[in-house]
């Protein structure tokens, strides 16, 4: 009977502290919020052993481990869950910056590195003079007569004041360093919604040399056409090629965001039939399926397969995707840069867009969650009617 008793003791001691570490290990995996309709129910459709209760403040959601080890109290956000309408065309991106960017510099001794300047920091005014283009900042430096000015500047989100002292280069007064005031390139657009709001990309547009985020003042989409690509090899990632057109702006870009860019157009494709948008808990692993143009402007839909999805992933590597449609592997070898932000659906809704190719496997890449990129399109643009009523 002894022998029995601490069989059964050691027993439930094990599974016990075996439930503890799957709870500990879904407590790192799962996020801290989730978005929910209006119904406020939030259900995980790839983890069926997590039972979603309502917290006894009927603010938060507890998470429990087949309805009886709690994992986590998790934050549910409701969100309305619209009707998108898909996108899939290419788009051109023109963006001008907030200030200029420090980019390089042109060797250690010069003023700008002995004043402690450094790579990434955005430069907002030259002695209370705003500046936003590098013809601007080129000529209040020349102008100084070799004095020491007063630099307002950005880094890492905070603002400071550096005290520049130009000296002659080449004949001139300058401080040594190479600015950018503007970038320019081709993506993809996700997905359109009321009052034109579309949302693209799925990642930030980021400054070629440094790697920051562009911090943007205004921007433009363009209206851009394809017109070749070059295939995608491991080891060498292909890309879309196309140009702008002589059509113009298709409308405004207002933020550039960790999770893609965002504006508003002046106009819908026509002949789109909106979808709903998918919530991160609703996506399943296996098929789904792409939009994305590889000629002209008009998208085709290839099938790809969903091998991963990170509920706690960063924020533009929240699914791995693998290309499966043989169609579209004959033609690119897997996913090309220049279709980032092309949507992805599954099970009719809208869940996601494309954002990165692996480069040692082109058929694989990362994909991003549609209600992530959607609440920070409606975030923004409520942002912006704000400024502009101010």
């Amino acid at each position: 009977m002894k022998t029995a008793i601490k069989l059964t003791a050691s027993v439930f001691l094990v599974i016990s502290l075996l439930l503890l570490l799957i709870s500990g290990y879904y407590y790192y995996r799962l996020p801290d919020r989730f978005y929910v309709s209006q119904s406020n129910r939030l259900v995980l459709s790839s983890y069926s052993e997590i039972s979603p209760q309502k917290s006894k403040n009927h603010k938060n959601t507890d998470l429990m481990l087949f309805g009886i080890v709690p994992i986590k109290s998790v934050k549910t956000q409701p969100l309305d869950s619209p009707l998108l309408y898909v996108g899939g065309e290419p788009f051109g991106i023109k963006i001008i910056s907030e200030g200029v960017m420090v980019v390089d510099f042109l060797d250690e001794n010069c003023p700008a590195k002995k004043c402690g300047l450094k790579c990434g920091d955005i430069i907002l005014s030259v002695d209370d003079k705003n500046v936003s283009s590098n013809a601007e900042i080129s000529q209040l430096i020349r102008n100084c007569n070799g004095q020491t000015i007063k630099l307002e500047i950005k880094r890492n989100g905070e603002e400071k004041t550096v005290n520049l002292t130009p000296e002659i280069i080449d004949g001139t007064y300058r401080a040594g360093i190479w600015v950018r005031d503007s970038s320019a390139g081709i993506g993809t657009v996700t997905f359109y919604c009321y009052d034109g709001i579309f949302g693209g990309l799925g990642h930030p547009v980021c400054d070629i040399d440094t790697g920051d985020i562009v911090p943007i003042k205004n921007g433009e989409a363009s209206d851009v056409s394809i017109h070749d690509y070059q295939k995608s090899h491991n080891g060498d990632p292909g890309a879309l090629l196309g140009g702008f057109t002589q059509k113009g702006a298709l409308g405004e870009i207002y933020a550039n965001e960790e999770n893609g860019v965002f504006g508003v157009m002046n106009e819908i494709p026509t002949e789109k039939t909106p979808i709903p948008l998918g919530f991160k808990q609703e996506i399943v692993k296996g098929k789904a399926h792409i939009y994305t143009t590889l000629n002209g402007k008009t998208p085709e839909k290839y099938e790809i397969c969903i091998e991963e999805i990170r509920l706690d992933g960063q924020n533009t590597k929240n699914m791995v995707i693998k290309i499966t449609d043989k169609r579209l592997l004959s033609k690119t070898g897997g996913i090309l840069q220049g279709m980032s932000g092309s949507p992805i659906i599954q099970n009719g809704k809208l869940i996601g867009a494309v954002t990165h190719v692996f480069v040692n496997d082109v058929t694989m890449g990362y994909g991003i969650f549609a209600d992530e990129m959607y609440a920070t399109a409606i975030e923004n643009a409520t942002d912006s009617h704000s400024d502009a009523a101010a």
